[in-house]
């Protein structure tokens, strides 16, 4: 039998089935989104795609800057990248910039005046 015959079929057909992603990026194509990365990066684009492994495309992206006397605080200034591949691994947080609101946190105990 020659090696060809025996890796026949590889993995078609009889494998595991694909795991879903619990994330839906497909709802925010197209769309504006926030980014926050490992290590503090914070990008803001429009989703021009993305795989299984979370790797993004953002088109039009500006990435926001941090104060250079606290590093721990991002500003509102921002400067243009235009179109960046974002590394999965990097990726902490995708969210919408429209149509996000804030709610109370349900779990918090008000304050009783006495």
């Amino acid at each position: 039998m020659s090696y060809a015959n025996k890796n026949k079929g590889g993995r078609g057909g009889g494998g595991p089935p694909r795991k879903e992603s619990i994330l839906e990026l497909s709802k925010l194509m197209d769309a504006t989104v926030h980014v926050k990365c490992l290590g503090g990066r914070e990008l803001e684009g429009t989703l021009k795609g993305y795989d299984e492994l979370v790797n993004l495309v953002l088109e039009d992206c500006d990435e926001y800057l941090r104060d250079p006397n606290d590093p721990e605080i991002i500003t509102d200034r921002k400067r243009k990248l235009g179109l960046v591949v974002v590394r999965g691994t990097q990726v902490s947080l995708v969210s919408p910039k429209d149509g996000v609101e804030e709610i109370s946190n349900p779990f918090l105990v008000a304050d009783e005046e006495e």
